[in-house]
């Protein structure tokens, strides 16, 4: 007679008795640790690789459209010139708005590194 087996899933402890724990592989600096800790940078770096493109294409483009159109160096805005409103005044609040979307992101990109290596919750406490 065949005997029923339930399978619930990989086993949650270790041959030596502790919780399997993808912390400990990072901070063990184990082969998936080091899978984990790379995943994070390549996030992280390709966060600010797209931010640093953006305030580059951004910012790169004012002074090029005012070398290529003098005639925009003309227009006064309350009395200022325009190039001076928008390199000296306005670009301001635009970083402000970058700075605060990255640091937005890489908290954001960190909690899930957290999630990931988080040890998984004790069913059997329930």
């Amino acid at each position: 007679m065949n005997e029923r087996v339930r399978v619930t899933g990989p086993p949650r402890h270790t041959p030596a008795g502790r919780a399997a724990s993808r912390l400990g592989d990072v901070h063990e600096q184990t082969a998936l640790g080091d899978v984990y800790l790379r995943s994070l940078l390549r996030a992280q770096i390709g966060l600010a690789a797209r931010l640093l493109a953006l305030l580059a294409v951004t910012l790169g483009v004012l002074p090029l459209a005012f070398h290529l159109a003098p005639s925009l160096a003309d227009i006064r805005l309350l009395g200022i010139p325009l190039p001076w409103l928008l390199l000296g005044v306005l670009v301001h609040p635009f970083l402000l708005l970058l700075a605060w979307r990255y640091l937005r992101s890489a908290e954001r990109n960190e909690r899930v590194f957290a999630d990931l290596v988080a040890d998984p919750p004790d069913e059997d406490a329930t």
